[in-house]
């Protein structure tokens, strides 16, 4: 099985743990209060800031050319996801400026940041690939239950588009052709993993 498999499956219970999350769950059936959401939508746009600037970084350091541009094509699917953001908080009334990242989100953020300036590229697409894979099984799970119309139905749309499927696969397929298993893989793969929990959570535990 490729590493990358190897990796999403050595974790199903966290990625089990953030499907039925009653975050999650409220995103799927609709009823998740506004208020949770608009906090969600302001963390994640900083969150993917941060996620693009790993992409730039790792491609910084890429050992081919071909991997650059892999890199550099995923950072652009992170700024057509930052464009959905900005359509969410206007619609929510956040103002992203002016956002403050909570704990939760900083952990994550840091994580990354510090793995992509410290690390080889192959280790920042291990760390990077939880959320790509994480966020594709969500938005494909909560599309098989056919929920009708509702205020996230963009964001299932989203996530479990023919669009972002490929994104994920492409880091997936990176990672396969030039990084190897080894305990320090593993344990950034699944620290990555926790970091979304603890990120639902956060949004989770917001007053609404």
């Amino acid at each position: 099985m490729p590493l990358s498999q190897n990796l999403w499956h050595a974790n199903d219970d966290l990625a089990q743990a953030c499907l039925h999350h009653p975050f999650v769950q409220g995103i799927g059936d609709g009823t998740l209060p506004v208020e949770k959401f608009a906090y969600y939508v302001g963390q994640d746009a900083f969150f993917l800031e941060a996620f693009a600037r790993a992409y730039s970084i790792a491609a910084a350091k890429a050992s081919t050319w071909e991997t650059f541009q892999v890199f550099h094509q995923l950072a652009d699917g992170v700024l057509d996801e930052l464009n959905l953001h900005g359509g969410y908080a206007q619609e929510w009334g956040v103002d992203l400026a002016t956002v403050t990242p909570g704990a939760a989100t900083r952990r994550y953020t840091d994580f990354l940041l510090s793995t992509a300036w410290g690390q080889s590229s192959e280790a920042t697409a291990i760390a990077m690939a939880p959320c790509m894979r994480l966020y594709a099984f969500l938005g494909q799970s909560l599309a098989q239950l056919k929920p009708s119309p509702h205020r996230y139905s963009a964001w299932i749309e989203t996530y479990s588009s023919d669009q972002f499927e490929p994104l994920a696969a492409q880091l997936e397929s990176l990672i396969d052709a030039q990084a190897v298993d080894s305990s320090s893989h593993q344990a950034a793969y699944r620290y990555a993993m926790d970091c979304e929990l603890a990120f639902f959570e956060a949004a989770w535990q917001i007053p609404s």
